[in-house]
């Protein structure tokens, strides 16, 4: 797979291209594992800015900034999945919720979006005119 990934259900393009996440965003998931992952980071990042694909009104920066957080979640979800961050076992020594107790792969992905969106004034604030 590459830059003619699909959206949701096979439907039309894909909210951020491979080839962007590839090479603008410099992610390191082979085609599939983004694909996968493509869903829930769209969903995160339009709950996040109210928008679920790159609107026209938005310069390049914005648009860029807004698949960038797409990437980053979707980065996030690849590894953490959506449910609570788990944790590992080697032997019989184990390890669980490494990151922070209770957090989960939403909240880790949330956070990483975020961070892309920063100053770039798409962060849905609750109220739309």
């Amino acid at each position: 797979m590459s830059e003619g990934l699909t959206g949701a259900a096979g439907c039309g393009p894909a909210p951020v291209p491979y080839g962007f996440y590839l090479d603008g965003y410099g992610g390191a998931l082979a085609a599939e594992a983004f694909a996968e992952a493509l869903p829930a980071a769209v969903r995160c990042v339009g709950a996040l800015t109210g928008a679920r694909d790159v609107r026209e009104e938005w310069d390049d920066d914005q648009a860029e900034a807004w698949r960038r957080a797409v990437c980053a979640a979707a980065d996030a979800f690849a590894e953490y999945g959506e449910g609570r961050v788990g944790g590992f076992s080697v032997g019989s020594f184990s390890v669980t919720n490494y990151r922070d107790e209770g957090t989960t792969g939403s909240v880790v992905a949330r956070e990483a979006a975020l961070a892309e969106l920063a100053g770039t004034g798409l962060c849905f604030s609750g109220v739309r005119r």
